[in-house]
């Protein structure tokens, strides 16, 4: 705003005029010096405006990708992921001594407690044959559970996600194949109970 003003002083001569006249020519180029100074400033920041809206419009910049250089660290080869599948084995190992003893109730416990180590062991990307087989056998002694209370749709649903879990398994071994006749045998028990 300083500058402006400096700007207008300084193009309006301040001779004293004897006469009215030239004093009004004065005022009058004054004034017009003052509007073109004023007209561009107004255009500067409508410019600066107009720039300002576009980058904020504009897309944010994309991430640079991660350096493909370095492999992604192997979970599965970490001491906590052995440790948190011998627990869920141990656990699952504790909860059917429970269910064959007819304590529905404590087993429960167990499996409800057991099923965050699960979605732990299942969450790495290719989960190893010890910690699929542990979370198998808890989805299995779960839907166990669900068929001994009649709950037979919500048994079916997860035997069948052990069966899945099974058929696309690679490589097929005789473990893997007997896991998932277990489970087909488990579904179509479900079914038949379904249909009566």
């Amino acid at each position: 705003m300083i500058r402006i003003w400096e700007t207008i002083r300084s193009r309006v001569s301040r001779k004293p005029n004897p006469s009215g006249t030239a004093r009004r020519e004065v005022r009058h180029s004054s004034h017009q010096t003052v509007a073109a100074v004023m007209l561009g400033s107004v255009r500067l920041l409508l410019t600066l405006a107009a720039l300002t809206a576009l980058i904020a419009c504009a897309p944010a910049p994309q991430p640079s990708p991660p350096p493909k250089d370095r492999p992604k660290p192997d979970l599965t080869m970490e001491d906590g992921y052995r440790q948190t599948t011998e627990q869920l084995t141990a656990m699952n190992h504790e909860a059917e001594n429970l269910l064959k003893r007819g304590r529905l109730d404590r087993a429960a416990a167990i499996v409800t407690r057991a099923q965050p180590l699960q979605s732990r062991l299942l969450a790495v990307p290719r989960p190893t044959l010890a910690a699929m087989g542990a979370a198998s056998d808890l989805d299995d002694l779960y839907g166990r559970m669900l068929l001994r209370n009649q709950h037979y749709g919500w048994a079916r649903s997860v035997f069948q996600k052990n069966a899945v879990r099974w058929k696309y398994w690679k490589p097929q071994t005789p473990e893997t194949v007997h896991r998932l006749k277990a489970a087909d045998s488990a579904i179509a028990e479900c079914d038949r109970h379904l249909r009566e």
